[in-house]
Parts: structure tokens; C-alpha cells; sequence
């Protein structure tokens, strides 16, 4: 892997936590979200100017595939959200973040769709699995039930569903875009035309979602008022974040070094959590992590 990968997967690493971070911080509502999705939808339009002639060609496969995806997306912030409100950043980023691996991996598994699983594999899956049996503890010596069976938790995993879901569709749905006859899209330019459809029918789902709760309506105006600009740096973030990981795609020669090296966001995020917001240092919660950091980058180069 070359140093200018290395550099964009860093920066991506910390803008990922970093944009987590701040919506834990300042205000963890779906609302929050919808304002700072609307900001990244402003960001990733102008990408599909150059392909607007192009769109008729999307099949309708592809669209039935982004409005569930859309949905999922939708929900996984929604579920992300309630976590950051009901418990501790460095409890819920590790764990919505390292599920997916095992969820997909099994799903997959299921339906026939997956490789056959190397032992490093397993063993990485197996400390992942460790690690987010041990993040949530208090404390060794006194295990108890209630340290799982929390809405942050339950939230948690409910966020890393949504996450599978919607990995597993955009994989079916891109892989039809690039192989429509004729290549009207290239690898890139089908990725980046996906994205930004992505990105407006997520802020649709949001959208009718806030607009159905007198929470989220109120919380939308708070947004508004005291929090737009972290919402839109949110927003920033967010896509700032799968450009540059799009990006650093072109100075790698095993795409598995890039989806190893993101995982540097896992520990950064709890780091931030830990330091930022005051969340107690339990050293199972450490060691949980610092787990599931190693067990992702073995799955990841795999």
C-alpha cells in the first residue's frame, strides 16, 4: 500500500469518527441527521450532471434496490442516534461498526453467495465476536446481564443490522449498474451515480419519518436554530468520508488493505468518546476493542 493510500484511509478513519463524534455530542436526533444528509445531498448532485442522459438506462431492479437501501440507511441513523442518546459513544460506535462484518458474513454464507471461509478468517471473526461480548462490561469481576440488555446495546446492534442490509443490497444493485449492456457506467462512475441516488431518496425516508413524529419535528427546529452547522459539518463528513476512501482505491493493489485499514476508525471513536465526552475508561471496554480492531483488520485481509 502506498504512503498516499495510507494518508487517505487515516484522514477517512478520522473523519468517520470525527463526524460520529459530533453528532454524539452536540445532538443525536434523526433530525439532526435529515439536516446534515440534506447538506451531503447538496455536495454529491453535481455528480450526476455529467450522467443525466444516462439515468433512463437504470433498470428497475436497480431502483427497487436503492429505496430499500435508502430505507435501511434511513434506519440505521435513526437506530444510531438513539444509541448516542441512551448510552456511551465508545460503547455504540464499536459495536454498529463491527457487527456488519459478521452479520453479512453469515447472511451470505446462508444464501450461497460467499467464498469459502479461510481459519484466519475465523479467528478474526471469532475475536470480533469476543470483542463485542466484552465492550459493554462494567466490570469482570461483576458480569451482569443489564450491561447488554440497555437501549444503547440493543440500538447498537439494531443500527449494525440496518448496515448489513443495506451492504448486501448495494452489492447486488452496483454489480447489475456496471454490467448493464453497452457499460453505459463505468466502475466509478456507477458507484458515484448510486451514491448520490442513495443519498436523496435516504433524505426522502428521513424526511417522511421526521415529519411523522412531533419529536423529530420539534428536534428538526433545534437543528435549525442551534445546530445547523454542526449538522452541516456532519453532513461533510459523511461523504467526505466515502470519497476519500473511493479515492484511495486507486493507489492500492489489494482493495482488502483498504477495508482493513478503515477499521483505524473503531479505536479513534472510542478514543474520542473516552477523551471528549468523559465515557468511563472500563478496561473491558479497551480490551473489547482493541479485540474487534484486530479481528476487522484480519477478516479485512483476508
Amino acid at each position: 500500500m502506498s504512503p498516499v493510500a495510507g494518508i487517505l484511509l487515516i484522514l477517512s478513519a478520522v473523519t468517520h469518527a470525527g463526524w460520529n463524534f459530533i453528532s454524539k455530542k452536540h445532538h443525536p436526533t434523526l433530525a439532526f441527521y435529515l439536516m446534515a444528509n440534506n447538506v451531503g445531498v447538496l455536495l454529491v448532485l453535481p455528480i450526476l450532471f455529467p450522467f443525466w442522459d444516462k439515468l433512463s438506462l437504470i433498470p428497475a431492479f436497480v431502483w427497487i434496490c436503492l429505496n430499500w437501501s435508502g430505507f435501511f440507511l434511513a434506519a440505521y441513523m435513526a437506530a444510531l442516534a438513539g444509541a448516542y442518546r441512551s448510552g456511551d459513544m465508545s460503547i455504540a460506535y464499536p459495536l454498529a461498526r463491527a457487527f456488519p462484518i459478521i452479520f453479512v458474513t453469515v447472511i451470505t454464507m446462508i444464501l450461497g453467495l460467499g467464498k469459502t471461509l479461510s481459519v484466519w478468517f475465523i479467528f478474526g471473526a471469532a475475536l470480533i465476536v469476543a470483542g463485542c461480548i466484552i465492550v459493554p462490561i462494567r466490570s469482570h469481576r461483576n458480569l451482569q446481564i443489564r450491561d447488554y440488555m440497555n437501549l444503547c446495546c440493543l440500538l447498537s446492534v439494531l443500527a449494525a443490522v440496518c448496515i448489513s442490509g443495506y451492504t448486501l443490497i448495494d452489492n447486488e444493485a452496483l454489480a447489475c449498474l456496471r454490467n448493464l449492456p453497452g457499460r453505459p457506467f463505468g466502475p466509478v462512475g456507477a458507484t458515484l451515480v448510486y451514491m448520490a441516488l442513495e443519498a436523496i431518496i435516504c433524505s426522502v425516508w428521513k424526511g417522511i419519518w421526521v415529519i411523522a413524529s412531533q419529536r423529530e419535528r420539534k428536534a428538526f427546529f433545534v437543528v435549525i436554530r442551534d445546530y445547523k452547522m454542526a449538522a452541516a459539518i456532519t453532513g461533510i463528513g459523511i461523504y467526505l468520508t466515502y470519497g476519500l476512501v473511493l479515492a484511495s482505491m486507486n493507489y492500492v493493489t489489494n482493495v482488502s488493505y483498504v477495508a482493513a485499514f478503515r477499521q483505524l476508525s473503531i479505536p479513534l471513536g472510542t478514543l474520542m468518546g473516552i477523551v471528549f465526552l468523559k465515557e468511563p475508561p472500563h478496561r473491558a471496554k479497551i480490551f473489547g476493542v482493541l479485540s474487534i480492531f484486530v479481528g476487522l483488520v484480519i477478516v479485512g485481509l483476508q
